[in-house]
């Protein structure tokens, strides 16, 4: 992989209001209503209000291509806390959402970029004031007590999606496939991109992209997913919608990588300092039963949550 500094977005703010990137000419959204556009392009291209009460895991899964001004993922965090005031009961309670952005916002333009939508500020002022500075590879941001995941990767996407863990494989439950129009930004748009989310959707995922451009829908179409045109937003006549309805076979990996699954959510943890409650307290929050092992008199407990588990002394 090649080493490089990352570049903050070169961009501008039109007439309207909505940031331009300079160095490609394009809207970062539409000038016309880029909520309703997100709302209508990508959940509703991936059907998430149907399929979050449905979702058969406790965790789901969505990819982006281009984060840009994180619109799209604050418009689905919003929609994600909807359905959980909605829905206490359902079996899906986090959320995690994977995204890559070569030329990240700064924390001032995104803070501007975000005053168009005041509807969205309890969740912009959160992700706001976690917003890493722009150093390449990946981000985590613990957001909601760690219900919602943001890994935000800062560089090439067409580099990066190699260096997810293998544990991702057929774990994507819905892809967002967005960024600079293809004519204005085609190094983005490769094959290699398709194929590497072809090989991260899990079995019935789903995608969603704006374009309807004929290389975009054959080279999707080759890597795996059935494709289907759907009515645009607004002026824009067509976009993409896309299902993997086939079980891809898996890439080999270096064993040492490969992490065989369990179904049994029991872990114990040795030793009471705060590298293990830190852990702990990650895994309680995920569901799972945890016993900390502990010499000490007494475990650091650092944070009252963790007391929720069971505690040993040896």
């Amino acid at each position: 992989m090649k080493h490089y500094s990352i570049q903050p977005a070169n961009l501008e703010f039109n007439a309207e209001g909505t940031p331009v990137s300079r160095d490609f000419d394009d809207v970062y959204f539409s000038n016309d209503n880029g909520l309703e556009e997100t709302r209508y392009v990508f959940l509703g291209g991936n059907q998430l209000e149907v399929r979050f009460p449905e979702h058969p895991h406790p965790l789901f899964v969505v990819a982006e291509s281009g984060f840009g001004t994180g619109l799209n993922f604050l418009t689905l965090w919003q929609a994600f806390d909807q359905f959980r005031e909605a829905h206490p009961q359902a079996r899906l309670q986090r959320l995690h959402f994977i995204s890559f952005e070569k030329f990240p916002l700064t924390r001032a333009d995104l803070a501007i970029a975000h005053q168009h939508w005041p509807e969205l500020a309890p969740w912009a002022e959160q992700l706001q004031a976690q917003w890493p500075m722009p150093l390449p590879g990946c981000h985590r941001l613990l957001l909601d007590e760690g219900r919602v995941t943001l890994d935000l990767w800062f560089g090439d996407i067409n580099e990066l999606t190699s260096q997810l863990d293998d544990s991702l494989n057929q774990k994507v439950d819905a892809w967002f496939l967005d960024g600079f129009a293809p004519a204005k930004n085609p190094d983005m748009w490769t094959q290699n991109l398709f194929n590497a989310m072809a090989r991260l959707a899990r079995p019935g995922g789903t995608l969603a992209t704006f374009t309807s451009a004929g290389f975009v829908r054959r080279g999707l179409q080759d890597a795996g997913f059935t494709m289907q045109k759907r009515k645009g937003f607004g002026r824009k006549r067509e976009m993409l919608c896309g299902v993997m309805e086939q079980t891809l076979p898996l890439p080999c990996s270096t064993p040492w990588f490969n992490r065989t699954g369990s179904s049994k959510r029991e872990v114990a943890i040795i030793g009471g300092g705060i590298a293990s409650a830190l852990l702990s307290l990650a895994l309680l929050r995920r569901g799972w039963q945890v016993t900390l092992y502990c010499a000490d008199e007494a475990p650091a407990w650092v944070l009252p949550a963790i007391a929720r588990g069971r505690c040993i002394r040896y």
